[in-house]
């Protein structure tokens, strides 16, 4: 009897110990981070057939989902279940489109993601996660524009307006939002407090195609009595906006939409929305412009106008305004937030006696002043980039950008000031109207941009180029604000078109800008002419004609750089049309020569001159640089309308593009490869976008070579800084490629770092070496086009790049190349898949790399001048599997890995260094 016991605990003990095992095993691999259309449980979407997205996550090595289930039930029907997937034999995990039933205004759904992996393991459901649709149809608005129906007469800035409605709700309150928008800025407050932390809302769109509405939950705002306000700003809608500073582009008067959707707990709803019933009148804000800075007057502040019990007796009646509903769309961006502070590092007397703060950084946003006076005292705040050799206060640069805000005291004690609807680029602000030197603590610098997720960093070991970076990706930060702006404090601050494209690639490194790039490229459609031309901004506010090569590209480049990096093909689908019509305008105007000339173009913009006598100046043909352009984009068009099935399109356009990169060899090539153009841009766009015939290459390459080697520096502009080191590394010149990121003098990428630049300048030589300035007409210190090396340091230097055959990281390719002087040099990049890290470093006699792969992802790893026999993974000899794939190239050797890190190590004799 005793043994049998113990035969019987020790299978009980056996049993547990497997069920144990069994347990631990089952969570190795989770599924958490789920999105919807981009975004962590959007409010207010109106997508019918959202995709869906989730990210892998475990602690074994090849780990790949093999099968997929999804299942979405309905919160506003007490979980009832909406839809399942079932079980989906499938790897995707990005982008898997919702297929259940038509969705409703207002409706909020949950869903969960279970999958299965190649391991044999199924994983628990995930953590739920939500999406809740907006209102989708013109009739669900039931609330009225409304507006000020009296203005003073005055030029320029109107005063703001202030709009308010006091209502009741009688019953207990199951769920509560507020649809919002407006004609100008708006912001919400509901009994005392904001509604939300957004700023700018609701964004710059095409106004009169496309305006967005905000969707807000209230539900633990609301009481029994409750006061909703309103703040309405000019904004772009009716601010100064473009270069003759017009007032009223969009509409002359201000106008406010809100609804609340008030659910209770019994079933029953209610609407409040906007009316003649609410109040409207004009308060502090007396004066607010995007480019000239608001005034505030505190003396005219209303205490308690956003809450109960407030006088309105003398405001008068809102006036109800016959404006659309039908151009209400959701927003599929990122809103404007206030994303950090910082403080100012030095207060400095300037040799004409100024008081200037000096941020030490070049930022976007305002400060946020504490200040303590009598009432009447006026403190004035004024924004500069620089200061001028001498030391003074710099805003030539400015041109007519006013660029002050005014803050009016009331006496009351210390006085805290922020703007609403303005902002500035800025490094040093200039203070006046104290009675008393000020001190560091009494202004914080508020920095404002899209709320873009950070994705990816680059490091290495010159301090230089990783200042460099820095100044990337502040130069992003500061001119992605709700469209891709081209600088972010002169009387400008528009969404360039060829500035964006150049840099598309780069951006998507630095942060998620899937969202962004999907709102904004709406837009470029919207405002597209009927002939196809692109105009140069976005939303276009010009009025120009458009339709310059490189800048109008932009319609087809930005798609499809969001397609590789995301993988996401809805994109394409959706700006077919537009990126169509913009190929189709240049065959117009091509003819059946097949070459675009004679038209109007921005070319090179800004490529240098020099005065060297045995230099003329890179200027490169504009007709070239067009014909070029015109077949790079009829080639991608023809490869995205094959991916979404447009197969008679795809064969047509790559046609046209074959005969294009004919006629570009007959007109602009000579026999022995050289270029009409003999400049550096003319070469690196014929190389790039595969222009010349297979025997010109190696020719063409060593004539580029031979310029860089015969100047010394680079010599290009917008156009073709870009293709720069990309172009001379994919044709064996790394060498000149780093000398040209190494480079500390004019004209560099780090000259400006050697100036203090904490951010891309406008012009190589913005500021010269001898302290004076460039062209004060065109002179910004934050202007992010020339940051688009940054692609080439993530993508060559570091080593990560994309497969486009498996976009969106699916596979990715991971290829170091040291060299320049580097020691070490890495990313680390948040993929929608997970983590990607590519990271490199000359550790005494050897060669270290590092990588990471994530789940549900595979890799093709390439280690220059390796030799199997001397290579070692994660400490020891390679695994069979490794060792199978293994290639041996006269660069290298390369591999396939699966997810998981890895250290690669192998003597580093051979590298270049």
């Amino acid at each position: 009897m005793m043994k049998q016991i113990l035969r019987l605990t020790k299978l009980l003990l056996v049993l547990l110990a497997i069920s144990s095992f069994s347990t631990v095993a089952a969570v190795k691999t989770e599924v958490k981070e789920l999105i919807c259309e981009y975004h962590t449980n959007p409010l207010g979407i109106d997508i019918q057939k959202p995709r869906l997205s989730w990210k892998i996550v475990s602690d074994e090595e090849n780990v790949l989902q093999t099968a997929y289930e999804i299942k979405v039930t309905d919160q506003s029907a007490k979980g009832k279940l909406l839809w399942t997937s079932g079980k989906v034999n499938s790897a995707q995990s990005v982008d898997v489109t919702y297929d259940g039933p038509a969705l409703k205004s207002m409706q909020r759904v949950s869903w969960q993601v279970r999958v299965w992996d190649n391991k044999n393991k199924v994983s628990a459901w995930s953590a739920p996660a939500t999406w809740e649709m907006g209102i989708l149809e013109p009739e669900s608005w039931k609330a009225s524009w409304i507006t000020l129906g009296s203005e003073p007469e005055v030029k320029g800035s109107k005063p703001a307006q202030y709009f308010r409605k006091e209502f009741t709700t009688a019953k207990t309150i199951k769920s509560a939002r507020v649809y919002v928008t407006s004609h100008g800025l708006y912001q919400l407050f509901l009994n005392g407090k904001k509604v939300s932390t957004d700023l700018f809302t609701p964004g710059w769109t095409s106004y009169k195609n496309r305006i967005q509405y905000q969707t807000y939950d209230v539900t633990s705002m609301l009481q029994a009595k409750n006061t909703v306000g309103a703040i309405l700003g000019d904004g772009w809608f009716r601010g100064n906006i473009g270069w003759s500073s017009q007032n009223g582009y969009y509409g002359s008067k201000l106008a406010l939409l809100a609804q609340f959707q008030i659910t209770y707990t019994d079933g029953t709803s209610e609407v409040v929305g906007t009316d003649q019933s609410w109040k409207v009148s004009n308060g502090p804000i007396v004066f607010s412009d995007i480019y000239n800075g608001e005034t505030y007057d505190a003396r005219k502040e209303m205490s308690g106008w956003s809450g109960a019990g407030f006088n309105d007796s003398e405001w008068e009646k809102a006036t109800i305004t016959d404006q659309s509903k039908k151009i209400l769309i959701a927003p599929q961006g990122v809103v404007v937030k206030a994303i950090e502070e910082i403080k100012p590092i030095k207060l400095i007397i300037t040799p004409t006696g100024e008081t200037v703060f000096d941020m030490g950084q070049n930022m976007v946003g305002w400060v946020r002043l504490k200040v303590q006076g009598k009432k009447g005292d006026q403190v004035t705040l004024k924004f500069a980039e620089v200061l001028t050799k001498e030391g003074n206060f710099y805003t030539d640069n400015l041109r007519s950008a006013k660029c002050t805000d005014n803050f009016i005291l009331n006496g009351s004690g210390i006085e805290t000031f922020e703007p609403h609807f303005t902002f500035h680029g800025f490094r040093f602000v200039k203070i006046e109207g104290l009675s008393a030197q000020p001190s560091l603590d009494q202004i914080t610098g508020v920095v404002i941009h899209s709320d873009m997720t950070p994705t990816g960093t680059f490091v290495c070991s010159d301090p230089m180029i990783n200042q460099l970076q820095h100044n990337i990706q502040w130069g992003q930060k500061g001119n992605f604000l709700d469209v891709p702006t081209d600088c972010p404090q002169r009387d400008e601050r528009l969404g360039w078109t060829g500035d964006a494209q150049v840099f598309s690639m780069t951006a998507a490194f630095n942060f998620n800008v899937a969202p962004f790039y999907t709102k904004w490229m709406r837009d470029v459609a919207a405002d597209q002419l009927p002939n196809g031309r692109v105009p140069h901004v976005i939303p276009d506010v010009l009025r120009q004609d458009g339709g310059s090569t490189a800048w109008a590209d932009v319609s087809v480049i930005v798609p499809w750089t969001t397609y590789l990096t995301y993988g996401d093909k809805r994109i394409l689908e959706v700006q077919y049309p537009s990126m169509k019509a913009w190929v189709e305008y240049m065959k117009a105007r091509a003819g059946e020569k097949n070459l675009w000339t004679g038209d109007t173009h921005f070319g090179d913009w800004l490529a240098f001159a020099s005065n060297r006598s045995d230099y003329t100046g890179a200027t490169t043909e504009k007709d070239l640089i067009a014909t070029a352009y015109y077949s790079y984009s009829s080639g991608l068009l023809a490869k995205i309308a094959a991916i979404i099935g447009q197969n008679d399109d795809a064969k047509k356009y790559a046609q046209l593009s074959e005969n294009i990169k004919k006629a570009f060899q007959k007109e602009f090539v000579t026999p022995a490869g050289r270029l009409v153009s003999n400049t550096q841009t003319a070469y690196s766009l014929a190389l790039a976008f595969d222009l010349l015939p297979e025997d010109l290459i190696p020719k063409a390459a060593k004539y580029l070579a031979d310029d860089v080697k015969k100047m010394g520096h680079l010599t290009t502009g917008f156009v073709g800084t870009p293709l720069l080191c990309k172009t001379l590394s994919a044709h064996g010149y790394d060498d000149l490629a780093f000398m040209l990121l190494n480079r500390k003098d004019y004209p560099s990428w780090l000259y400006p770092v050697t100036q203090g630049a904490t951010t891309i300048w406008e012009r190589w030589d913005g500021q010269k070496p001898d302290g004076s300035f460039q062209d004060v007409g065109m002179n910004s210190f934050n202007h992010y086009a020339y940051g688009a090396i940054g692609e080439w340091l993530y993508r060559y230097v570091a080593g990560m790049d994309i497969d486009p055959e498996n976009p969106g990281y699916k596979h990715i390719l991971l290829a170091p190349h040291p060299g320049g002087g580097l020691t070490n040099a890495g990313v680390e990049f948040n993929s929608l898949y997970g983590k990607v890290k590519s990271a490199w470093k000359i550790d005494g006699n050897d060669f270290v790399y590092e990588v990471t792969v994530p789940a549900n992802t595979t890799a093709t790893v390439t280690l220059p001048s390796a030799k199997a026999d001397q290579l070692t993974v994660n400490a020891q000899a390679m695994t069979a599997s490794i060792k199978g794939s293994l290639k041996q190239t006269d660069k290298g050797i390369s591999m396939n890995v699966g997810s998981g890190n890895y250290t690669f190590r192998y003597p580093a004799e051979g590298l270049k260094k």
